[in-house]
């Protein structure tokens, strides 16, 4: 288990319902071995944004904010956001209709204790992470000729 290098962040996790904590724990894990996976996204910075855990590519600029927390008012529920006008979201649900529980355009939700959609959640933090290196690619290409 990767240490926690923000004391601020490490409290956010301890303040969980010990079963939320359990499974963003585990969400947490999948965040830096995804990171590491990938090539171009580099080492991650974790802090907090708006009281949340979140993961930003700052080393390499590669990709969007991803964070991480229960769902409002309940502790049987976690979700992981995305910025909501990235497109993200929408991406994910063309990718996965049948996958996961979608808020919207920023949210993926989740249940305690259910197991993870692993294989397709590591592809969205994958896609997330790398979100802005691919856009930039993909402007490059469509570039007109002179």
């Amino acid at each position: 288990m990767k240490r926690f290098d923000d004391a601020r962040v490490a409290a956010v996790f301890k303040a969980y319902p010990p079963a939320v904590r359990t499974d963003l724990m585990a969400l947490r894990e999948m965040m830096f071995d995804v990171a590491a996976a990938t090539p171009g996204v580099g080492t991650l910075t974790e802090t907090l944004k708006w009281g949340q855990p979140s993961y930003l590519t700052e080393e390499t600029g590669s990709g969007s904010t991803v964070r991480l927390d229960r769902l409002k008012g309940r502790d049987d529920g976690y979700a992981v956001y995305f910025h909501c006008q990235s497109g993200l979201v929408g991406q994910f649900r063309e990718l996965y209709p049948d996958t996961f529980e979608v808020e919207g355009e920023r949210a993926l939700h989740f249940t305690v204790g259910k197991r993870l959609p692993a294989r397709a959640l590591r592809h969205c933090i994958g896609l997330a992470l790398t979100h802005h290196s691919r856009r930039h690619s993909q402007k490059k290409r469509k570039k007109p000729r002179s």
